[in-house]
């Protein structure tokens, strides 16, 4: 049985450090059977919980990468178009006997339309990714990330999928779900998510960890590294993030530093080993400066 405890015993095994909070909300959503709206800067963690997730728990991953316009045939299912014309050709000499008895075309249309259930049928149906989460024969972890990139419409068309675990079509009826996923949706913030959307999922904010946490996330990727040089690394990222960058580095910019200073063998963390890997760490021409000068004040 899995409890909060074993939750955060199987992130860490899974090379995911999580605090009591991110143990608490997967807990809760196991046992609720609730989605989860997890939200905090990018690079800090919330897709690759996900991602931890459904390796420690075998949930097969099935992911939705939200963008500007994305709709119903690409995140709930569609029709395969190109089948049933081929299928329509294929059959074109029965449609034909079928019609012929009939006496005008307004009989051979109410015929035709009598029979269209042949064709509106779940051969023909797309699943896309929450629908194929929804009728995965084992549970599964649907990843709904960046949400904040779609638009109020698509929001819309999840309510009915996040509180039933069903979709509509209208051909077909409702698709209820085989297994109700563990749902988790991410956003960055850059856009307000309903308060009905809120509404039906469980919260969690992940933002920057604290010192000790960070050093143990990254000693836990890269144990090589010495923990005096993985502390010192840190608390100069954490300073780098109080200046105003137009891109502050994350936790994924931390990982990938340390994995640089593992790569050179480096020893001790100082402004020319700063500035020799600055763009590991820092993104745009306009923060380099600054970093630069606080490696100068801060490693001298």
């Amino acid at each position: 049985m899995i409890t909060e405890s074993t939750v955060k015993t199987l992130l860490s095994n899974g090379g995911y450090i999580a605090d009591e909070a991110i143990a608490t909300a997967v807990f809760l959503a196991l046992q609720m059977e609730k989605p989860i709206l997890i939200e905090g800067p990018p690079g800090v963690g919330k897709t690759g919980l996900a991602k931890t997730l459904s390796e420690v728990l075998d949930f097969p991953l099935v992911r939705l990468q939200c963008y500007e316009g994305i709709d119903e045939g690409k995140a709930l299912y569609d029709w395969e178009y190109g089948k049933q014309l081929l299928y329509t050709q294929l059959l074109r000499t029965q449609l034909d006997t079928y019609l012929s008895v009939t006496s005008d075309l307004r009989e051979a249309v109410e015929r035709l339309s009598a029979e269209e259930s042949l064709f509106f049928s779940r051969n023909f149906l797309v699943q896309r990714p929450i629908l194929r989460s929804f009728l995965s024969e084992k549970r599964s972890l649907l990843l709904i990330d960046e949400i904040d990139r779609s638009g109020d419409e698509f929001e819309a068309l999840l309510l009915e999928c996040l509180s039933d675990f069903q979709v509509s079509v209208p051909e077909l009826g409702v698709i209820p779900a085989l297994q109700k996923p563990l749902t988790i949706l991410t956003s960055n913030g850059t856009r307000m998510i309903s308060d009905a959307l809120r509404r039906r999922c469980l919260y969690l904010y992940i933002g920057y960890p604290d010192l000790e946490r960070e050093v143990t996330i990254v000693r836990a990727r890269y144990p090589d590294l010495c923990e005096i040089l993985a502390r010192k690394m840190v608390e100069f990222l954490r300073a780098v993030r109080e200046l105003n960058l137009r891109k502050p580095p994350s936790v994924s910019e931390t990982l990938d530093w340390a994995n640089v200073l593992t790569i050179l063998h480096a020893t001790a963390l100082t402004p020319e080993i700063v500035a020799s890997t600055v763009g590991v760490i820092a993104k745009h021409q306009a923060d380099l400066q600054q970093v630069n000068d606080l490696a100068a004040q801060m490693l001298a």
